[in-house]
């Protein structure tokens, strides 16, 4: 099997991570995959490094680039499967004819409605398949119009890693200035309105009259970084607010925290709350969009309403206070991840799709 995939983005984020993990899966299992990126991008120099072979177009107008890049190599090669990751290459792929010479797959990651408008729905409609990280996202798309038939739902995965070791733990929190007496709270992802970061600093600050040592870490950048700067300063708690930026070496935020929360109103799936939990960290997330699918409440994780500052208080409270509890709902966190969230079963479920789409023949017809 020989796929290419279709990637124009050069920001480094949860689709392009999942793209690697499927590229580098399909590497190790003998398949020669091969992607097609934007020059300087993240994604492509990851892959390179795995060993991928990687077509590279100019970053800039990199979608009237890969279209003239696909129609050339589609010319010299029919790859079984063209799979774009991402709003871009899915312009790129439509223009140079992909659908019409094989089977096209587009990842669909966002819980949006499809883009309205006769150009814009066929592009979705020429695809063979259309991969949905959620139930949730499926149903937003055939929603929109695109038959059901169409649509398969491929859960994003993690590697699954050995936990943390007391070591590991210990100079992850002294790189973050965290004693041991100070229970860690943490985020991964960029600042925007609908990640909701802001609650969490309102939940600290909430929080800290009882655990005075209570520390918050967010981890990432984004346009609303210096109002979150300023909102802890406002609330009194800056100097317990940490904003790293983005971390690269992202595990070793993983490994510094006590608690793992994800306040995010729309949210297709997750990956950094999958990584958390896949390496027992008791975790809390808004109970919206696809978040219910990862997390089983008072089963491998608790899922709070909303934005309601009580609410998440009183469930970060209830997992500091009752350890038993917390050290129960990461064990359960990991075993979920393991069964429905792994690299492994992505992978595994994607190649499956793959060879059932060679099987039943490329075009779209």
């Amino acid at each position: 099997m020989k796929p290419l995939l279709v990637d124009l983005e050069r920001e480094w984020r949860g689709g392009q991570n999942q793209a690697l993990l499927l590229l580098r899966g399909l590497h190790a299992r003998g398949h020669a995959a091969e992607l097609l990126a934007a020059e300087g991008s993240e994604l492509g120099q990851r892959a390179a490094a795995c060993g991928v072979r990687v077509h590279t177009v100019a970053a800039r107008f990199s979608t009237f680039h890969a279209y003239r890049k696909l129609r050339s190599l589609l010319a010299e090669r029919v790859p079984e499967v063209v799979h774009v990751n991402e709003p871009h290459a899915l312009t790129a792929a439509w223009l140079a004819g992909a659908s019409r010479k094989t089977a096209l797959v587009i990842s669909r990651r966002v819980g949006y409605p499809l883009t309205k408008g006769r150009l814009a729905q066929a592009r979705y409609l020429a695809a063979r398949r259309i991969i949905a990280n959620s139930q949730w996202v499926a149903a937003q798309v055939a929603g929109c119009g695109i038959p059901r038939e169409k649509i398969s739902v491929i859960y994003e995965g993690t590697e699954i890693a050995a936990l943390p070791t007391a070591e590991q733990r210990r100079q992850a929190r002294t790189r973050w200035g965290i004693t041991d007496d100070a229970p860690l709270l943490g985020c991964a992802g960029v600042f925007l309105a609908d990640k909701g970061q802001e609650w969490l600093i309102r939940a600290l600050a909430a929080l800290r009259p009882e655990f005075p040592n209570c520390r918050l870490l967010l981890a990432g950048d984004g346009p609303l970084r210096g109002q979150l700067e300023s909102l802890a300063q406002e609330l009194g708690v800056g100097e317990a607010v940490l904003f790293p930026g983005f971390v690269k070496d992202v595990e070793n935020v993983y490994a510094a925290l006590d608690i793992f929360l994800l306040p995010s109103f729309f949210e297709a799936l997750n990956n950094s709350l999958i990584a958390a939990m896949a390496i027992e960290i008791p975790s809390i997330a808004f109970a919206k969009g696809a978040l219910p699918e990862i997390i089983e409440h008072e089963r491998s994780g608790l899922l709070v309403s909303g934005p309601d500052v009580g609410e998440i208080r009183g469930a970060v409270e209830r997992l500091l206070k009752e350890r038993e509890l917390a050290r129960r709902l990461g064990r359960a966190g990991r075993a979920r991840v393991q069964e429905m969230f792994s690299a492994e079963r992505m992978v595994e479920e994607t190649l499956r799709l793959y060879e059932e789409l060679q099987a039943g023949g490329g075009r779209a017809g």
